[in-house]
């Protein structure tokens, strides 16, 4: 049954019309495509739930399945099936019955393996160049076309799945880390658009001009995203919007660049991930900014640095300006050490998991209405 999650629904607010669960219930939704003449069942914890018989849950139109959980259930996980036997892939899901509710999942019964999509020459009118893409499509994009999903832009992308392609030929094994982590059930599925650098990088990825490197020409570099980049993504594939499914991940320049994103651009992005961030850039002139700054940014942070020549000290000042400004540790701000950490893509890869755990929960898999 996969490893056993949390998962919290959030209130949903009452309707009311005869269709309205009695209090203290919750009505599961279940939007998946069985097939014709397949049956979906929930399992669950508690009674009228058990782990050993289904309850036939009831198709509606549009491939919605429906089931109501009786006011007496109290707490309990659950887990879905096809004709009682085929288990839905990952974690339980588990709920409270504070109030009513109504919940809504949708699940896929394959393996954990999602597919790769290559874009090339994909061209830039704010920057007047082009970059390869390469795209993640998380394990049921193809089986559940119901679904939509947040979206993780990844700076550098030559660095995240191949090893021919990869700095070093070290690549971060991006597409095993998530996959691993869906079957595990402690990330949401999520696509990840991984974009390539440039000859223009350092540029690209920084939002001042250093007086030793130059550079400075981040915000044109995020507009291509915004602008160009993010609409297309939208257009073509099925996407979740708004920005709390928007998210950057980067190291080095990529994780400032990440964390300024997050900071200039919070109705984008809701949730960056930073990782071993050259936030020296400019003598700190990122970080002395966001010092000056009275409140916080709607965004949850991931930050990381390790112990071995890789930033710590300027990571700590970064984060304590972000302490400082209301954001609140182990809430929405998250920042990790490793001793052994050094500034390459194998210390990253190590990391990305549990970045990835803290900016896509499973908690969010479910929505609710």
């Amino acid at each position: 049954m996969g490893v056993m999650m949390l998962l919290h629904a959030l209130l949903g607010p009452a309707q009311p019309n005869a269709e309205q669960a009695e209090p203290n219930t919750v009505r599961v939704f279940v939007h998946y495509d069985t097939g014709w003449g397949n049956q979906l069942t929930i399992r669950g914890s508690s009674a009228p739930l058990s782990w050993t018989a289904g309850k036939s849950m009831t198709w509606t139109s549009g491939n919605v399945w429906t089931w109501e959980a009786p006011s007496t259930i109290g707490d309990f996980e659950f887990k879905l099936l096809i004709n009682d036997k085929t288990w839905s892939t990952g974690s339980n899901f588990k709920t409270t019955t504070a109030v009513s509710r109504s919940i809504h999942i949708y699940p896929f019964f394959g393996i954990p393996r999602g597919s790769m999509v290559t874009i090339t020459n994909f061209y830039s009118p704010q920057l007047d160049n082009r970059r390869n893409l390469t795209l993640y499509l998380p394990p049921s994009y193809g089986e559940n076309p119901a679904k939509r999903y947040p979206v993780v832009y990844m700076n550098d992308g030559q660095n995240l799945f191949d090893p021919r392609s990869a700095f070093g030929g070290i690549e971060w094994q991006v597409d095993e880390a998530i996959d691993r982590s869906i079957g595990q059930g402690s990330t949401r599925e999520t696509i990840v658009v991984g974009i390539n650098n440039t000859s223009s990088r350092i540029s690209e990825y920084t939002p001042s001009v250093d007086p030793r490197y130059g550079g400075g020409n981040a915000d044109a570099y995020l507009d291509f995203i915004q602008q160009t980049l993010k609409p297309y993504i939208d257009a073509h594939y099925r996407t979740l919007i708004g920005a709390p499914d928007t998210l950057m991940v980067g190291s080095s320049l990529g994780g400032l660049l990440s964390c300024y994103a997050g900071w200039t651009r919070s109705a984008i992005y809701g949730g960056v991930g930073c990782m071993s961030s050259s936030f020296w850039w400019d003598a700190e002139a990122f970080t002395h900014g966001v010092e000056t700054y009275q409140g916080k940014r709607p965004v949850r942070f991931y930050m990381d640095a390790g112990g071995n020549n890789d930033g710590l000290t300027e990571t700590v000042h970064f984060r304590d300006a972000l302490l400082a400004d209301g954001h609140v540790s182990g809430v929405d701000l998250l920042h990790v050490y490793d001793p052994s950490g050094k500034h390459t893509e194998s210390s990253w890869a190590r990391r990305l998991p549990t970045a990835l755990q803290y900016l896509l929960p499973f908690d969010a898999e479910m929505r609710a209405d």
